[in-house]
């Protein structure tokens, strides 16, 4: 046996007996035959396990809100959110960025997923790319980190040398970090500043992060994105008073998030809308305040883009 084969071994044993530590790679034999039972009944038991998630995610809240309030305080600044991931967790990361834009109306440079591998990972794996931290520090450099961007390494296992080193790499820059994993105790809550652990135990399926802790990872994620929006005006209640109507689907939410904001006709409604260019946030202003296009779009700016403040100063 050569040196690089006996190496490899050994490498492969390390992690084997690393990996058998992780509760979200342990063995469950009471579902052993589970591929003997009925399609039901392998539905009933997946779907009481998925039940179970919230509840480990609800564990963690006042460490998910602290995260936010600082990944928000940032984000005011100009700073950005970038998630940071590797196999599943990297695309979910992908995800939840690319869904900011036509819901938030934010730049696509200001909410960032970053998957080992590059964009072809999200469809085809990238041989060795999540066992590289040297890859991750080489993506974040292309970026240009700043003290008020936050990174948010997310990794199921917490061990992914990838999401660690991201975090590793933007902590040493001064900016903030997050480490999102599902197991206890974790390299990469350790390495960060807010370290988030949702603990959802073993899979249904031996080993398979897509499934529990795949979710749980969505929710939070969810979170981190959406109250983060909320905290920074792009909602005004419940509405998403800063969409971006793309498409017709989103140009009808569009009117109908203005007329719920407001009670106004058909017709005003419309009317507002042109006048502002179809941005729903200033057409809302314009209808509410009593002001013109002009005066709405002076008045959020100076709010820093918060409606129910720019309302406050047109009728003070």
């Amino acid at each position: 046996m050569t040196s690089s084969t006996a190496d490899a071994s050994s490498n492969q044993r390390s992690l084997r007996a690393e990996l058998e530590t992780l509760t979200t790679e342990a063995f469950r034999p009471e579902l052993s035959e589970i591929d003997r039972l009925s399609t039901l009944e392998i539905a009933k038991i997946m779907n009481a396990e998925d039940a179970t998630v919230p509840t480990a995610v609800a564990t963690q809240l006042p460490r998910i809100a602290a995260a936010i309030d600082a990944v928000a305080e940032r984000m005011s600044r100009g700073g950005r959110l970038i998630y940071a991931g590797a196999g599943t967790a990297g695309r979910l990361g992908v995800l939840d960025a690319s869904e900011c834009p036509p819901t938030f109306n934010t730049d696509p440079s200001e909410v960032v997923g970053l998957i080992a591998g590059g964009p072809s990972a999200m469809v085809t794996s990238v041989e060795g790319a999540e066992d590289s931290k040297e890859l991750a520090e080489a993506d974040l450099k292309e970026l240009s980190l700043t003290p008020d961007d936050t990174v948010v390494g997310v990794s199921a296992s917490g061990r992914t040398p990838y999401a660690v080193g991201a975090v590793e790499h933007a902590r040493a820059r001064g900016a903030l970090t997050i480490g999102l994993s599902c197991n206890a105790h974790s390299a990469l809550a350790a390495a960060a500043e807010h370290g988030i652990e949702i603990v959802v135990g073993p899979e249904l399926l031996t080993g398979s992060t897509r499934l529990k802790a795949g979710t749980a990872q969505k929710l939070v994620l969810n979170m981190l994105s959406t109250i983060t929006m909320i905290r920074l005006g792009k909602t005004y209640g419940n509405l998403m008073v800063d969409v971006r109507a793309s498409n017709e689907k989103l140009r009808a939410r569009s009117r109908r998030i203005v007329a719920l904001a407001t009670g106004a006709s058909d017709e005003e409604i419309e009317q507002a809308l042109a006048a502002t260019d179809g941005e729903v946030k200033n057409a809302i202003l314009t209808i509410l305040g009593g002001v013109d296009g002009p005066t709405a779009a002076r008045l959020l700016e100076e709010s820093d883009g918060h409606l129910r403040a720019a309302l406050a100063a047109s009728t003070g």
